[in-house]
């Protein structure tokens, strides 16, 4: 898939790797449309892609809504004529332990993380067929392919859309319409201080949001599956090779940050 006059729709685009990503795709010559939740910097985000001439089209939409979803898609193929990459790039942190976690927090954490990709794949994909032509991108976690303790429901939505996405690439496969998986690390975003979240266990140093730009722009341009950013596949494989030691080893270092914080110290460090 080459960018230029491509159109794209992306969700998530008011901060983090999607205010990153979208100058990137109109300074490619892309048609975008955006979405986000917060009206203010979403205007910035866009604002920011027209000084660069670019075509963008904004809608202010909360996609832990599932009726919102099958609309947005058709507005944004009435105002860009059809979509040729799809980037589900919205996301929704909760750290809670399972003990504390509450039915509506893990109902809006998969509306979110995993219905929304879904339900706008759906909703896209039958233009995407007719046309014979079409890139679909998810924008998973590390915490997608390794568990991380007091996460169990955003774990459990990023790991469902790895395995969307798996299965979602081979049902395509003798198509013209491709799959593509990004498994994001550790990235310095705004999700790590949203409100309604208990502190994070891992306070290390993290990527900026432009290394998972420029790597969503290379799996859209290129033909790999999977794409870690950073790479951190070697720990994946372990997490598979030896998951009660990766189990154990996990344990331990949230419990050593727990009791650091306890006795006054602040958050341990884990690089």
């Amino acid at each position: 898939m080459q960018l230029d006059g491509a159109r794209v729709l992306l969700t998530g685009a008011s901060a983090g790797i999607g205010a990153a990503l979208a100058p990137i795709l109109v300074e490619r010559g892309a048609v975008l449309a955006v979405t986000g939740r917060d009206e203010t910097k979403l205007d910035a985000v866009v604002g920011r892609c027209r000084d660069l001439g670019g075509r963008v089209y904004a809608h202010l939409v909360d996609l832990a809504d599932p009726d919102v979803t099958e609309p947005l898609a058709a507005r944004v193929v009435e105002e860009l004529g059809g979509v040729d990459v799809l980037v589900n790039n919205a996301a929704a942190p909760m750290r809670r332990r399972a003990q504390q976690l509450t039915v509506p927090e893990l109902r809006t954490t998969m509306a979110v993380n995993f219905e929304s990709p879904a339900r706008l794949t759906m909703a896209l994909l039958p233009g995407m067929l007719e046309r014979d032509r079409g890139v679909i991108v998810n924008v998973s976690s590390f915490g997608g392919r390794a568990a991380i303790p007091a996460e169990s429901a955003y774990c459990a939505s990023k790991s469902a859309l790895c395995g969307w996405s798996e299965s979602l690439a081979m049902d395509l496969w003798h198509t013209g319409v491709d799959v593509r998986l990004i498994i994001p690390g550790a990235i310095a975003t705004d999700i790590w201080d949203r409100p309604g979240n208990d502190p994070a266990h891992f306070s290390g140093d993290m990527e900026p949001p432009e290394t998972v730009a420029a790597g969503i722009i290379e799996a859209v341009e290129g033909e790999r599956f999977e794409h870690y950013l950073p790479d951190m596949k070697a720990v994946a494989e372990f997490k598979t090779s030896s998951i009660d030691d990766f189990l154990a080893g996990a344990v331990t270092f949230a419990d050593e940050v727990e009791a650091s914080r306890e006795r006054g110290e602040g958050g341990a460090q884990h690089r």
